[in-house]
């Protein structure tokens, strides 16, 4: 609970000093961990060391390491430093008392490569404010400081299962267990929730018995069960990192950041001579199904009833894929027969022209004019965020009547009306921000 200051509070590693601002009280950049670096580099988060004195916490962690993406703009991940000691979270309160108010825990977006749970974007002041609800928000460790395996490619020299990141969520999550009840929050009333790789992180998060008790609902939010990659993969993309550094086991230890980007640069790129990460699909760097720390792929273990005591809301929005699609002229200027040749990759060719002409229905059907761009940046969305929220519930639905779904389908007058109710738009009115 607070202490005398209005401001202060404590936690099991020593005091904070935070701030209040229209009520709400504030604590920035909260180790939750012991800082990754030098022996802990690729090592699961240990505990964070205590300090003497009252810390301030008026100010933002360092962000993970990461390279610049065109995502930037949108979410402003332009103006955080970074670092390899980048496990904070913060904190936002509607009181330092015994409220034991319910607890909404963020994990951000990004595709395991970029963001923080310091950006504009989720500043949870507002929400706090709004739900009489304690609100926090997490970094965890990305790209290949986060997820890559290594442990096979260096024959166990860096036992690295590739799902670090994840296991500094589960060390967020237990300072949450640990110290939530001196800000005013319940470590027995726990919501995850996070959107795109955070929504995909939340659903892995479902399926790891590191994570088991630390957390009672779940919302997902573009993103499901269906993103973690097979062990062979995890294994493919950390070969292909050794390659590009040209360095051994010792000298990854030691490369700077500079160096592990510049090959993450590659990795996300698809571009490794003898590894075909381009046929990987989707994200090479994430949750790996490792076999220990992730046993089995998130969507079986929730239908085999691993989640069955805890309610999930999840769904997607509209128009998901637009905001991608905006960003590639190639989408933009697709025509029919172009983009009956990137469907087949997905389907079988026989079956494409059934599903271009089921999205051409559908699309007319909502007033949507049915171009080449229209029909294949529909049918992204599905594949990759509607379905497999669907899937979710359906699966959490056979252990669990508390299952909730949703469609955000709000339109953004954003590029005269060009991304409609695309990805992330939703979080401007979860976090009460300027919508896109």
């Amino acid at each position: 609970m607070g202490t005398g200051n209005p401001a202060q509070a404590e936690t099991r590693c020593g005091k904070l000093q935070g701030s209040v601002e229209d009520g709400i009280y504030s604590f920035k950049g909260i180790p939750y961990a012991a800082p990754p670096v030098g022996e802990r580099r690729w090592m699961p988060p240990e505990d964070p060391t205590p300090w003497a004195g009252t810390r301030d916490a008026s100010a933002y962690g360092f962000w993970a390491h990461q390279n610049k993406s065109d995502m930037d703009a949108v979410m402003g991940a332009e103006t955080g430093e970074k670092s390899e000691d980048c496990l904070f979270l913060n904190v936002w309160t509607p009181g330092l008392d015994n409220a034991r108010r319910p607890v909404m825990v963020w994990i951000h977006g990004g595709g395991f490569t970029i963001g923080a749970g310091s950006q504009g974007v989720y500043e949870g002041r507002s929400l706090a404010q709004l739900g009489d609800v304690v609100v926090v928000t997490i970094n965890y460790r990305l790209g290949t400081l986060g997820f890559v395996n290594l442990a096979e490619a260096t024959g166990g020299a860096i036992p690295a299962t590739g799902n670090e990141g994840l296991l500094d969520q589960v060390k967020a999550l237990e300072w949450v267990r640990d110290n939530i009840a001196e800000f005013g929050g319940d470590p027995g009333n726990v919501t995850i929730f996070g959107e795109s790789a955070g929504g995909m992180s939340t659903g892995s998060l479902l399926a790891l018995p590191a994570a088991r008790g630390l957390f009672h609902k779940a919302i997902p939010q573009s993103g499901a069960c269906h993103t973690a990659a097979p062990r062979e993969t995890g294994i493919l993309v950390g070969e292909a990192l050794l390659k590009i550094a040209e360095l051994d086991a010792d000298g990854l230890r030691k490369a700077d950041a500079a160096t592990l980007m510049k090959a993450q640069r590659r990795i996300e790129g698809g571009r490794v001579e003898g590894y075909p990460l381009s046929r990987i699909g989707g994200l090479p760097l994430r949750p790996v199904v490792d076999g220990t720390v992730l046993p089995v792929n998130p969507i079986d273990a929730v239908s085999d009833g691993i989640a069955a005591n805890i309610p999930i809301m999840a769904g997607s929005t509209l128009d998901e894929w637009k905001l991608f699609g905006a960003m590639q002229p190639a989408i933009i200027e697709l025509d029919e027969e172009t983009m009956a040749k990137r469907l087949g990759f997905l389907v079988a060719e026989t079956q494409v022209p059934t599903l271009v002409a089921a999205y051409k229905d559908g699309l007319s059907q909502r007033g949507v004019e049915p171009t080449a761009p229209e029909i294949f940046m529909a049918i992204q969305t599905d594949r990759i965020f509607r379905m497999p929220a669907l899937r979710l519930l359906e699966e959490q639905a056979a252990h669990n009547d508390q299952v909730y779904c949703y469609l955000f389908d709000w339109q953004s007058p954003a590029a005269r009306g060009a991304l409609g109710a695309c990805h992330a738009v939703e979080l401007a009115f979860v976090y009460r921000i300027s919508p896109i």
